[in-house]
């Protein structure tokens, strides 16, 4: 079922930003960025070996997905690489940590800061292109060189056929891909408060023991969309349940909402309130740029006045 949504969602909603009509169009907008939120959630669900019985086909999946989700520059064993070590060493663990480089490029760091203060994901849009940037930048990962070029020339030829049809498309996409960025960001930025280790292309490391289970637990949480209407979670395929997901990451999506009333039933200690959670993303979504949460913090306390981080999604396989 739920790929079947995908493709028919992603293909709707093209054919709807391709029409004639505004009302199409705008329609279109949400019905495409929606296809790509749940492509992005399967694809999660496709690194944890949780769909099909025989591995391989969720590499045959995930590839598929990475196209629709127009991230199609990182290959699937990049990602679940570093989603295993998310897992394994219950950190943040990437190969570029933006926040002690960009300090030293004052003018893109106010054109950031300018672009996230009028809601526009900048950071998020900058994490994604370093993507396709650093392996002509870091040795460590030139392998890559080849499929991003290819994927480069593919896509542009995609863009060109459909901008052939309506130029409309070259507007509409953006604006449908920067939704899609928000509403993934907006789930990742206050699930964890975890440290953040640049190890990702060296091996494991002190990082790798020093967090226990209990650590993992205590700074994990479920930012449900809702608690009352558990049904809404699904429009991010229930991504929110991520205490659940933690404890069982094999799961699939479809069975987390009964694991995680059998594991924590009325008990809301790790369970953060959708409202908190749009005041929070609202408040600091300049600040948040640059920062890092202390670990164990009393975030239940904190409310609205947890800040999160930025980029931390499992798309960016860096």
């Amino acid at each position: 079922m739920a790929i079947a949504y995908i493709v028919t969602a992603y293909l709707a909603g093209l054919w709807l930003m391709l029409s004639d009509t505004v009302v199409f169009n705008v329609l279109g907008i949400f019905i495409f960025a929606h296809a790509m939120i749940i492509a992005a959630y399967l694809i999660h669900d496709c690194a944890h070996y949780s769909i099909f019985k025989n591995n391989k086909y969720h590499r045959y999946l995930a590839e598929v997905l990475l196209w629709i989700c127009g991230s199609s520059y990182s290959d699937f064993d990049s990602i679940r690489h570093k989603h295993f070590r998310h897992h394994a060493d219950n950190a943040d663990v990437v190969s570029f940590d933006f926040r002690v480089r960009i300090l030293k490029y004052p003018r893109l760091l106010k054109i950031i800061r300018f672009l996230e203060w009028m809601y526009i994901p900048a950071m998020e849009i900058v994490m994604h292109a370093l993507v396709i940037i650093l392996p002509f930048v870091k040795d460590s990962r030139k392998n890559f060189r080849v499929r991003i070029i290819t994927m480069l020339l593919l896509r542009t030829l995609f863009f060109v056929a459909l901008a052939s049809i309506s130029i409309k498309i070259l507007i509409l996409y953006p604006v449908s891909y920067i939704i899609f960025l928000i509403v993934m960001r907006f789930m990742d930025i206050h699930q964890h408060t975890y440290e953040l280790f640049e190890t990702l292309d060296k091996e494991r490391g002190s990082e790798a023991k020093k967090f226990d289970h209990e650590f993992e637990k205590t700074n994990t949480y479920s930012n449900l969309i809702s608690i009352k209407h558990p049904w809404l979670n699904l429009l991010v395929l229930n991504f929110p349940y991520h205490n659940a997901h933690h404890e069982h990451p094999i799961r699939s999506w479809h069975l987390l909402p009964e694991l995680h009333k059998e594991l924590y039933g009325s008990d809301e200690a790790q369970v953060l309130h959708f409202r908190d959670l749009v005041k929070s993303y609202h408040r600091y979504r300049v600040a948040r740029i640059l920062n890092e949460d202390e670990i164990n913090l009393p975030v239940k306390e904190m409310k609205e006045n947890f800040i999160g981080v930025d980029g931390v999604s499992f798309l960016t396989a860096h």
